[in-house]
């Protein structure tokens, strides 16, 4: 994926290394990355223990939200498709004490089905 890539949207994965030394201070005791995905400037991030979702905002991106979702207040989720040819994606995620998902979308080039397995595997 390259930077064409990355101004159409699609997700590219993103090393870990250099992102566990970003997120740091905000991460727990004993809490690591699984995985991480890209979109532009927002990022999916996985770890053992949560979700974060971070959001850049502005021009120039110094405005950041970070999102943490436990996985243990995932009550279901879901990845909608558009059909086969339809490439991106929407995830959405049923947070315990909220009435509507948390809508997230995928576009072409993110691992939808490891996107799934990853939370699959942390939250039951």
């Amino acid at each position: 994926m390259g930077l064409l890539d990355s101004l159409m949207g699609n997700a590219s994965e993103v090393n870990l290394e250099e992102l566990t030394q970003e997120l740091s201070p905000i991460m727990a005791d004993n809490e690591s990355l699984a995985l991480a995905y890209k979109v532009v400037r927002d990022m999916f991030v996985f770890t053992n223990k949560r979700l974060i979702l971070i959001d850049k905002q502005g021009v120039t991106g110094k405005k950041v939200s970070y999102h943490s979702v436990p996985y243990k207040a995932i009550t279901h989720f879901e990845v909608e498709t558009a059909g086969r040819f339809d490439m991106d994606a929407e995830l959405k995620l049923w947070i315990s004490g909220q009435k509507d998902p948390l809508v997230k979308e995928l576009k072409r080039g993110t691992d939808v089905v490891g996107i799934q397995k990853t939370i699959a595997n942390f939250s039951l």
